[in-house]
């Protein structure tokens, strides 16, 4: 099975342009659940001014959507965790019916790990940061694991320099976290400059399914894959499989030219047990979002069959 065989673009990519908003500058790197009848997202939206700023959105069959012009304003007692106008490249894990919300915030001392929750996706109530900047690419897990709240998160620099290796954390509370262990960091080739999380982990029979993005360094500056591994459900810093090829690659004009060039970043998946398929949104040339879906068990024989 070749790797671009299993995941299939949607014809009509891209599925969310700048053309969404009268401010956008560009859509993308953004996180999409099922909700209610329908879905619901949270989109980063880099403006005009260009700031980073995260928007609310509803859509009936998660391709057309409505975004919200206005940027989501979290409730929170606590001025020191506001939410930043640099914040960006959101992620959703529903957890017993409530959305926490994950993303990253600029701040002075570097990139920072937000932390929110919702139910409704009208009012959001900001958390506690998890961990101390630098820090990126968090997602929670969809279930407590060992009696523990656990997360993805990558710490990291500044910059996007060569610096980037996924860690596995825990949590009683959501609050105060530790725990910490090593999951996996870069491995040569397309993924050998650094690693970080996509979607929260899907769990299956096979493990958690965990999509993530890979980095390479060409003389064309950073070029950003979409690979998969399979974690052990109990000691999820196990990493069972990892793919040696990746699934998804900038290919198409919409994933090489924009802001960023070269960039497919995937950020959400939604997945359908009744006909087994997996949906993935994954952000183009930070410039707009698209859409892909294959067969479950196969993107699980290609991970375990392309495994390093």
């Amino acid at each position: 099975m070749a790797n671009e065989s299993v995941f299939k673009r949607y014809h009509r990519n891209p599925i969310i342009t700048a053309e969404h908003l009268p401010r956008a500058n560009s859509i993308h790197n953004s996180a999409i659940v099922r909700f209610q009848d329908g879905y619901a997202g949270v989109f980063r939206v880099d403006e005009v001014d260009m700031r980073y700023r995260l928007h609310v959105g509803f859509s009936n069959d998660g391709i057309n959507w409505n975004i919200d012009p206005e940027p989501i304003r979290m409730k929170t007692n606590n001025p020191e965790i506001t939410l930043s106008d640099w914040s960006y490249d959101p992620r959703i894990t529903e957890i017993d019916g409530i959305y926490y919300l994950t993303w990253c915030n600029s701040k002075p001392q570097g990139p920072a790990i937000g932390l929110a929750f919702t139910k409704d996706f009208q009012t959001f109530e900001q958390m506690e940061d998890p961990f101390q900047p630098p820090n990126r690419n968090a997602v929670l897990f969809p279930r407590k694991i060992n009696g523990k709240y656990a997360m993805l998160h990558r710490p990291s620099d500044r910059g996007h320099t060569p610096f980037g290796d996924i860690y596995y954390s825990e949590s009683p509370d959501l609050i105060h976290w530790g725990h910490h262990r090593h999951v996996f960091g870069p491995h040569p080739g397309w993924q050998g400059t650094k690693v970080g999380a996509g979607p929260p982990p899907i769990e299956t029979s096979e493990g958690w399914l965990l999509i993530y993005h890979g980095v390479w360094g060409s003389c064309n500056g950073f070029i950003y894959y979409a690979g998969a591994a399979l974690l052990d459900l109990d000691v999820p810093w196990r990493v069972l499989y990892r793919t040696r090829d990746y699934l998804l690659a900038p290919t198409f004009p919409y994933e090489r030219v924009g802001d960023v060039p070269n960039v497919v970043f995937p950020s959400a998946a939604v997945t359908y047990p009744e006909t087994g398929i997996i949906r993935l949104y994954y952000g183009c040339a930070d410039t707009c979002i698209s859409m892909a879906e294959a067969k479950l068990d196969e993107v699980i024989q290609f991970v375990k069959e392309h495994s390093i």
